[in-house]
């Protein structure tokens, strides 16, 4: 059963619900003509916020690592898609390196049970699968031991001129779990025999949150416009600044001027729809990692200076030294979905261009207008344990799990799309040919 949304304000989301479903055949088409002219990420896990009266995408992540919160149920779809995935990039493929993070060598379980279930998805699919590792002092294999009594082989991986892999194992394609967020190492540049995926410009070192955002805009309007609605109720909006001292408060008049721009643009908004929600943004780091937000209701928050300084804490260590930061101001999206009275938010899986699960990210101790991606936060499959099923055209908005999850999936995918006009932008190959 889907979560009883607490919040008064259902009406807009089950109206949006019963919309996608009457428009189901025009927006899978619509869907596969985008997919024609536009190359989806390999895989991509996209958090969604549900206010009641709109339903946004807040991050979507293109080197994903919750595999094992999926439920058996949904291993199928995951397989199928990696079949379809594999055979569009490389059907001669029987060989498949894993390059896992740096965090493999922490051992904590759930990255490895992560790992595990990429492994048994890729060898199901028909391919031999492998882990490579880019942490530097490792020589020799090394075994790492799994909460289920298993094993994960770890390698060192071995570059030659022109090829990666490993010492007796040389594959056709590359699959990154290691988001690079420190950089790209050498042995990865001008890998030109192989499928290196996803491609080094969607690492999270060259990555803009800022530039997605643009993107999933422009891909929200698109849509919007498909089903004669406002593209307000599918996406954030969002102002950037770059070089920004927290501490010297260098550049912090531009924060507050998005703040204030912002803020008034979302009550306008809430005025319109007749929603009584108090206002609020987000700021946060615009560039990789990041590990939390500061929620803003009033421009004067950022007078106070220990506020500051915990944002500036939590953002990336940045090169040279320097404490300016590029950061982002973003509209702020509560959640009104509860698990077991925990605040909730749905995060959709997806591999190639297919929906393949899902899961309840839920914390306990963070309020409707914080982060859940932070410590002490759970996962909860069981709140999608239905959606392997279709959706069911005809139900009233609200009552099934299947419909409900079928618009998460439709509302993930457009945050997929997005990401996908965001690589086409920052293709250094398009950039190159453009010059």
């Amino acid at each position: 059963m889907v979560p009883h949304l607490i919040t008064a304000l259902t009406g807009p989301i089950n109206e949006l619900e019963a919309r996608i479903l009457d428009s189901m055949p025009a927006i899978e088409r619509w869907f596969r003509l985008e997919w024609m002219e536009h190359t989806p990420p390999f895989y991509t896990a996209v958090d969604l916020r549900n206010a009641g009266y709109k339903l946004a995408p807040v991050d979507t992540e293109l080197f994903p690592t919750g595999f094992d919160n999926l439920t058996p149920p949904m291993l199928p779809l995951a397989v199928q898609a990696a079949m379809a995935a594999i055979e569009k990039i490389c059907p001669e493929a029987k060989n498949l390196l894993l390059v896992p993070g740096p965090q493999v060598l922490d051992g904590k379980p759930s990255y490895l049970m992560h790992l595990q279930r990429l492994v048994e998805v890729f060898t199901m699919a028909g391919l031999n699968v492998r882990l490579g590792s880019l942490a530097r002092g490792l020589e020799k294999p090394r075994r790492l031991a799994l909460p289920d009594g298993g094993q994960l082989k770890l390698e060192p991986l071995v570059r030659s001129e022109r090829r990666l892999g490993l010492r007796d194992f040389d594959p056709c394609t590359i699959l990154l779990n290691d988001d690079l967020a420190a950089g790209v190492p050498g042995m990865l540049e001008d890998v030109h025999e192989q499928y290196l995926l996803p491609p080094l410009h969607a690492s999270s070192a060259q990555r803009r949150k800022s530039r997605h955002l643009h993107s999933y805009e422009e891909v929200a309007k698109r849509f919007a416009k498909l089903l004669g609605m406002d593209p307000w109720l599918l996406h954030t909006m969002h102002g950037q600044c770059g070089q920004v001292d927290f501490g010297s408060e260098a550049g912090l008049d531009c924060v507050k001027t998005h703040v204030d721009t912002l803020l008034a643009k979302v009550r306008r908004k809430h005025k319109e729809y007749g929603i009584a929600e108090r206002a609020f943004v987000v700021v946060k780091s615009d560039g990789p990692g990041g590990t939390d937000v500061l929620t803003v209701r009033d421009a004067k928050d950022l007078d106070d200076p220990e506020r500051r300084a915990r944002l500036a804490r939590s953002m990336p260590a940045q090169p040279k030294a320097t404490p300016a930061r590029d950061v982002i101001v973003q509209e702020g999206v509560p959640t009104y979905e509860r698990v077991n009275d925990a605040v909730a938010e749905p995060v959709v899986y997806m591999i190639d261009r297919y929906v393949i699960g899902g899961f309840y990210r839920v914390h306990a101790q963070r309020g409707t207008d914080e982060s859940l991606d932070a410590p002490g936060s759970a996962f909860v499959p069981l709140a999608f344990a239905e959606s392997h099923q279709l959706p069911r055209r005809g139900v009233k908005p609200g009552a099934s799990a299947p419909n409900r999850f079928y618009m998460y999936g439709v509302v993930a995918r457009l945050g997929m799309l997005g990401a996908a006009y965001e690589l086409e932008a920052t293709d250094p190959a398009t950039e190159l040919e453009e010059a």
